[in-house]
């Protein structure tokens, strides 16, 4: 079964850096292109950023755009998601994504457990 397991969230201040990693298994991690969303408390899960199979193509909410970057390296099966210039309102679970395409949550089949990023002021 796929399996996606996120690592790399913490405590960081505002400002500072953070890279997220998004160990897959039980696919063909080639073929699929792969999402990061997040969850703030009391808010519905958000788009944050897409990345093609090949990587050649990415997609980013405006709200992270030019702050953060995904990445993918299909020979370890693993995305990333760097993260830079952390504002508070970046807090959130993130979660990794894949199995569709698209900008909402109902777009995708599998997920990850989600790794918690707290920005503070």
């Amino acid at each position: 079964q796929v399996q996606l397991v996120e690592s790399g969230g913490g405590l960081v201040q505002a400002g500072g850096s953070l890279r997220l990693s998004c160990a897959a298994s039980g696919l063909i991690f080639g073929n699929y292109r792969m999402g990061w969303f997040r969850q703030a408390p009391g808010k519905e899960r958000e788009f944050v950023a897409t990345i093609s199979q090949s990587g050649g193509i990415t997609n980013y909410a405006d709200s992270v755009k030019g702050r953060f970057t995904v990445s993918r390296d299909n020979a370890k099966n693993t995305v990333y998601l760097r993260m830079n210039g952390l504002k508070p309102e970046d807090t959130a679970v993130y979660y990794c994504t894949t199995g569709g395409s698209g900008t909402k949550p109902s777009d995708y089949a599998y997920w990850g457990q989600g790794t918690q990023v707290t920005v503070s002021s």
